[in-house]
């Protein structure tokens, strides 16, 4: 059976499974050239993106959409939660189930409505719980559903507070435990939104360009925090104030944040202002362990479960980190696409396991948009280069290469499939990278490391495959991969085997023969504030790399001299 998977809002996509396997997963940003977040559109886009993969929609024997708040709906008769999508020039409310799960009410409920068929011969669709998309795509796709292990899974997402829940595999039943903080997980990204370099007067905006804005905050605000420092003795204050703020909803996030910052001369002197997100960052991977800390410990458990995370703050590497390293749990897994990018999937997951199909999911990262060339633009020259010679150019030359190959990333990260990749021995090469994407000086670029080397290179230096956690590198090896550190010293790491199905692993691969290094610096190729090329034509229009390789060729730009290609 075909269960497609549809996210509306921000972060739109679609996703198919069948037989528990996921076909693919299309984010919209990812098409086109689409603005990061990208809504939906018009609903028709769910029929085109099924028949560009071979679907026809009328296949799918169960549509499914993601749950969501009463949102941008003008009519005020419509109260129960809805989506807006396009159709016949006007904007449709869509019903849907409600964001999350109320206290006492089953975690996983699934809601029918009738109103739209989204192209499929049945009629109507089903919806559950957004956070229900979350719960269920991090656990199903982890090597505990793989193997019917019991797990713990904490879903903080930005219009929920950190929720845990218990799921049990033999049974297939999932419960809701606790709350551990009573703060939404946008907390950190508006706290952060009113201080420099954040800070926009949004006054004449769209209300897509204030939502990219809001939701871009919480990743670039946590590399700035390298350039404060975590002050504890601020922590009485950040509690003072939230306790002002009992209840849990996203709006009390925005007023605590206000007032944080209207009395931070009062309650935070003399912290700059990347030392208050440095602080406050920290305020919340502490208090968020702390919480966890003490309710494992009133469980009196025979041993330490497993944990999932997910929902968008389960990209933050400072606090995937301290929980990895708490002790507190025995394994932790955290899906590549924890944050709404993986929203398609879950909703869709939701309703294999509510029919119990399946448990695990069986899956894939590279499993986005297919690749295509495009029209080059003129004077643009093609050499036959395979992955042996491309190691080899950025060897010789040194310089960043776009690295295009199959299907794009599931998720926010590059992985090698829509990368650029560039040697990690220059320090100024992760300069040059930000300046060629009109970056911040202070955003990091991540390293690709072979994994069989990892635990050479770095420390813990575990096989983490998705850029989720903080590493840093050992003895001697700073001052030889310096561009792919960030400013407090850390590096958030993709540790890559040549037999992946990129083939950043085997170029990787190719090039640490060559020069005695398992690391080249990794960051997404992508128009700024766009989503992943979709096709090599793309790249040769943005124009800021010499040389894109794509599946057995190298493009070299107009002006460029032709490399000396090792065979």
């Amino acid at each position: 059976m075909l269960i497609c998977g549809i996210k509306v809002s921000h972060d739109a996509g679609v996703a198919v499974i069948e037989d528990g396997k996921v076909l693919f997963s299309i984010e919209v940003e990812k098409l086109d050239n689409g603005h990061r977040y990208s809504s939906l559109g018009g609903l028709d886009r769910v029929e085109h993106i099924l028949k560009s993969e071979g679907i026809d929609p009328a296949d799918i024997g169960q549509m499914v959409v993601d749950g969501w708040f009463v949102q941008g709906v003008d009519d005020s008769e419509v109260t129960d939660p809805a989506v807006l999508a396009a159709r016949g020039g006007g904007r449709l409310p869509i019903p849907v189930a409600p964001y999350q799960d109320r206290h006492g009410e089953r975690p996983l409920a699934r809601y029918s409505f009738t109103d739209h068929s989204f192209g499929a011969s049945a009629v109507g669709y089903a919806s559950y719980h957004h956070v229900s998309n979350h719960l269920l795509g991090g656990y199903c796709s982890s090597p505990f559903a793989a193997r019917g292990e019991d797990a713990l899974v904490l879903v903080w997402d930005g219009g929920t507070a950190p929720r845990l829940y218990a799921v049990t595999a033999a049974t297939r039943t999932v419960r809701w435990l606790t709350d551990l903080l009573p703060v939404t997980g946008d907390i950190f990204g508006e706290f952060s939104s009113h201080l420099d370099p954040f800070f926009r007067d949004t006054d004449g905006f769209s209300a897509d360009e204030i939502m990219r804005h809001h939701l871009s905050v919480a990743g670039k605000a946590m590399a700035y925090a390298a350039l404060g420092r975590a002050e504890e003795d601020a922590f009485g204050a950040f509690d003072k104030v939230l306790a002002e703020f009992p209840d849990v909803s996203a709006e009390n996030s925005k007023a605590a944040s206000v007032k944080l910052i209207g009395r931070r001369d009062e309650l935070l002197p003399g912290l700059s202002d990347a030392d208050l997100i440095a602080t406050f960052q920290e305020y919340l991977g502490r208090r968020l362990l702390a919480s966890l800390t003490t309710f494992l410990r009133g469980l009196d458990l025979p041993v330490p479960p497993n944990l999932v995370m997910a929902g968008g703050c389960a990209l933050n590497i400072k606090w995937n980190t301290r929980l990895r390293n708490s002790g507190q749990v025995r394994d932790i897994w955290i899906p590549p696409f924890p944050n709404d990018s993986g929203a398609a999937i879950g909703t869709a997951t939701c309703e294999m396991f509510h029919r119990g199909q399946h448990q695990a999911l069986s899956w894939d990262v590279y499993g986005g948009p297919k690749l295509t060339v495009g029209d080059i633009p003129p004077g643009w020259r093609v050499l036959g280069c395979g992955e042996r010679e491309l190691a080899g150019v950025l060897h010789d030359t040194g310089e960043p290469v776009v690295v295009l190959s199959g299907r794009a990333e599931i998720g926010p990260r590059a992985l090698g499939n829509r990368s650029i990749l560039a040697v990690a021995t220059d320090a100024a090469m992760k300069d040059k990278l930000n300046a060629i994407k009109d970056r911040a000086h202070y955003r990091p670029a991540a390293p690709i490391c072979l994994s069989a080397r990892a635990a050479e290179v770095f420390t813990p230096g575990n096989s983490d495959p998705y850029m989720l956690y903080e590493h840093r590198p050992r003895p001697g090896w700073a001052a030889r991969i310096p561009a792919v550190l960030h400013l407090d010293g850390t590096a958030r790491l993709q540790a890559i085997d040549a037999s992946a199905s990129s083939p950043a692993g085997r170029i990787l691969e190719h090039y640490a023969a060559l020069s005695g290094i398992p690391v080249l610096c990794n960051t997404s190729a992508n128009f700024s504030g766009r989503g992943f090329f979709p096709d090599v034509a793309s790249a040769t229009r943005w124009g800021q790399t010499s040389y894109v390789w794509s599946d057995g060729r190298l493009y070299i730009a107009p002006g460029t001299a032709e490399p000396e290609v090792r065979r």
